[in-house]
């Protein structure tokens, strides 16, 4: 399995909207991201920045460049864009974190 961080950028006073969203996200978002071979995926808050991190793991880390073209993830990141900071195709704006040290 390979590791992926990242970071996202949440506007300030939208800390509980987040949550509530990712607490009844879309079951075919959630089929969609299984079915791609994502596990053990966190979304993590820095309440003092509002930067979130994520980290997931997948067998194949090349299956997460297919996931832009999937119309379910599209209206996902057209749904959370008032949210966060966004790209002009309303993707989060997601700075990948390098991987420096991993205790197995």
């Amino acid at each position: 399995m390979q590791r992926v961080a990242f970071k996202m950028k949440l506007f300030k006073g939208c800390e509980d909207e987040y949550k509530k969203r990712h607490d009844a996200l879309w079951p075919e978002l959630q089929s969609l991201l299984k079915h791609e071979g994502i596990k053990d995926y966190s979304i993590f808050l820095d309440e003092e920045t509002n930067i979130l991190f994520g980290y997931l793991t997948i067998a194949d880390k090349t299956k997460l460049d297919d996931l832009p073209n999937e119309p379910i993830m599209k209206k996902w990141w057209d749904y959370m864009k008032d949210i966060m900071e966004t790209n002009d195709d309303n993707s989060p704006i997601n700075i990948p974190l390098k991987e420096v040290y991993y205790l197995p």
